[in-house]
């Protein structure tokens, strides 16, 4: 399954479904004179249309109920707990979102209020991140995005180009760029990294750290490190890297290297369960944040942030002044168009429920996530996560090696997916890939309820492959 789609020849487009059908006469279905119902039309006596647009118009309540029909082939997303993306909102929101479809988040003179609405949560997260707003020589900024994805993108984007303008300031080489990151990092840092023409330098994981040694990274600096990433909520077990060990070795050694924070997952998390824990703009080398709104900031996809502690992190020659939408209007993004909805959806959820209103559902999915790691431990899982709040609300867990188990953890979300769950299972990072383990994102619809469900469920799915065997047991995974 890959996202590029490739467009099919014309002899797959008329090849039949099953082959020697084309053979076979079948009765085709007539026009219709009186559309009696959905079913009744002939639309669903046909193939929907696949690869090229019909010539026909067909009725609204029919194309509707094809569509709708067809979808019912997804899974359901309160059972993918696979994914950090929110899936449930409020009505209110929901409506306010659906109102809001029409607006091109991007034509600020149409829709002034909207944009005033992104400037409103850009403040408010910077807060959120202690950006520094006590003295008038500093002046944090920020921009909604699509999503992390295009955050980071812009995050590396500044870094690059603020090291390639000191350097040539200096008169040096300039063609050499490179980023210093865990191993365990998401593909869209890969993807900057690549994209960009920045070297990858990689602290790699071990088979007992998931995440970066402040010690190693620092040491991977160079003349040529335009910054180093540190996670907060890493992808694989749900841990905060120690940014403050980082920021303070960068400078106890005197090395001039910012840090930009992936808090992708993490930041809406910890600033309600660890106040405490030093991550963000208290650090005086992070210069940088992403937050994907859509994950624990609770909004539907796709809605990110990204926010700059001050403009001189920010060069100037990577935001364009534009005119053609009716006035002049500052542009730093990877797209253009984009909807409002999401924008507004975040703001929604900021007000509503208020820092108290946040905390309690940060709260809750630790709980709820800490008790389903004891369950797991109980029923003798190797829990890889963090609890208590030390981490994500998520669990990570595989199975314990001196048991002798038949089966893997592969074999075991086989297992589950036939009562419906998305729980994946997949291998560790690069120099440690010959772990294998599963994960549970706790999401703000995952209930104690829904919880239990889950434990019994795969309490099932182990008595029923231990009664396998392993010939059994391997031809089930295929």
């Amino acid at each position: 399954m890959v996202h590029l789609a490739s467009v099919p020849n014309d002899s797959a487009v008329d090849a039949p479904l099953v082959k020697g059908m084309e053979k076979i006469k079948l009765e085709q279905p007539g026009e219709d004179e009186v559309l009696v119902s959905v079913y009744g039309s002939r639309f669903a006596a046909e193939e929907l249309p696949k690869h090229e647009m019909p010539e026909q118009e067909m009725p609204k309540e029919v194309a509707y109920r094809m569509i709708k029909d067809d979808l019912t082939l997804d899974g359901n997303p309160m059972l993918n707990l696979a994914s950090f993306v929110t899936t449930y909102m409020e009505e209110e929101v929901e409506k306010l979102m659906a109102e809001a479809l029409p607006k091109n988040f991007i034509d600020y003179e149409e829709y002034p209020q909207t944009a005033d609405i992104q400037n409103r949560c850009v403040s408010m997260i910077a807060r959120m991140f202690n950006a520094p707003t006590h003295s008038d020589e500093e002046n944090a900024m920020g921009t909604s995005t699509v999503g992390s994805s295009e955050a980071i993108m812009l995050g590396t984007l500044a870094m690059k180009k603020r090291w390639q303008n000191k350097r040539k300031a200096e008169g040096k080489d300039y063609s050499k760029p490179n980023i210093v990151m865990n191993s365990a990092v998401q593909v869209c840092w890969e993807k900057a990294a690549r994209y960009f023409e920045v070297e990858e330098k990689y602290v790699f994981c071990t088979q007992d750290r998931y995440v970066i040694d402040p010690e190693e990274a620092v040491k991977l600096v160079d003349e040529n490190t335009i910054g180093i990433c540190a996670i907060i909520g890493t992808t694989y077990t749900g841990e905060y890297e120690d940014v403050k060990a980082i920021n303070d070795l960068l400078v106890e050694k005197n090395i001039d290297c910012p840090i930009h924070v992936d808090a992708a997952s993490g930041g809406f998390v910890a600033p309600f369960v660890v106040p405490d824990l030093v991550w963000d703009f208290r650090l005086e080398k992070v210069i940088s944040i992403n937050v994907s709104g859509h994950k624990y900031g609770l909004v539907y996809p796709g809605v990110g942030w990204i926010v700059w502690r001050d403009p001189e992190f920010l060069p100037k020659e990577l935001v364009f002044n534009i005119n053609y939408l009716g006035a002049d209007q500052a542009s730093f993004t990877l797209n253009f168009s984009k909807g409002a909805s999401q924008v507004i959806g975040q703001y929604y959820q900021m007000i509503r429920l208020g820092k108290r209103g946040y905390r309690s559902i940060m709260m809750n999915l630790t709980r709820t996530a800490d008790y389903l790691a004891a369950s797991l431990q109980q029923l003798g899982f190797i829990i890889m996560s963090k609890g208590s709040g030390e981490g994500l609300p998520l669990v990570a867990f595989r199975l314990d090696p001196k048991k002798g188990h038949k089966y893997d953890e592969f074999a075991v979300a086989h297992q589950l997916r036939e009562r419906g769950w998305v729980v994946p299972a997949y291998t560790m990072a690069p120099h440690s890939e010959g772990l294998k383990l599963m994960r549970v994102v706790v999401r703000e619809d995952f209930s104690r309820s829904r919880c239990d469900t889950l434990i019994s469920d795969i309490k099932l799915a182990i008595s029923t492959l231990n009664e396998m065997d392993s010939k059994r047991v391997e031809e089930h995974s295929e």
